[in-house]
């Protein structure tokens, strides 16, 4: 699920990493931006890099997180045709459950971070959807591209996805999980996932 190492701190920046505050609402850019830029102030503040810090640094990640990402449309997307053969009560269970395994498996990552930056690029909108590219370099010089994708919902825009060198991570949640449900059952998969979140 993403599994490569020099992704991982990419990752970490996608799921954990978005702040709301003083992102002005129908900008995605702003959004993006404000966003990316926040989150890089908290991995490097010197106060929170010892290791005893580290739980502290998730829970300010955590505090700010929350409102800007749409959850439920990410597991709605990574769970394909499977969501729509889900109860309402199923389908909130486990965008709630999907919620907390991403947390758990990228807030060990906190530790990839070695002081990228990110060169923010163009925006596009389309209605309620909008996309904005960046770059991120790491200290070898070499660049990834990341695309953020989002869709406004209730009046402000919301990231639902990210496309990681050309990979989707919706799309590689989706394979993945089909594959689990196909195989055995939507049980197993909610089963993995606690044990992942765990």
């Amino acid at each position: 699920m993403i599994r490569a190492v020099r992704t991982g701190w990419i990752v970490l920046l996608v799921f954990l990493g978005f702040v709301a505050a003083a992102a002005r609402a129908g900008e995605p850019f702003e959004v993006v931006k404000t966003a990316g830029d926040k989150a890089i102030q908290i991995l490097k503040d010197p106060k929170l890099q010892p290791k005893e810090k580290k739980k502290e640094r998730i829970e300010r990640l955590k505090e700010i997180v929350y409102p800007l990402f749409d959850y439920e449309e990410m597991a709605r997307r990574c769970l394909g045709p499977h969501w729509r053969r889900r109860t309402p009560q199923e389908q909130q269970e486990f965008a709630k459950l999907f919620r907390d395994y991403l947390e758990k498996i990228y807030s060990d990552k906190l530790d990839f971070y070695g002081g990228e930056k990110v060169i923010y690029g163009r925006e596009t909108v389309e209605d309620d959807y909008a996309q904005v590219e960046t770059t991120f370099v790491n200290a070898k010089g070499e660049e990834f591209s990341v695309v953020y994708r989002l869709r406004r919902v209730g009046g402000k825009w919301k990231v639902y996805d990210a496309v990681i060198e050309n990979v989707s991570v919706v799309n590689n949640y989706r394979s993945q999980f089909d594959r689990v449900i196909s195989k055995s059952s939507f049980d197993e998969l909610k089963r993995l996932l606690k044990e992942k979140a765990g």
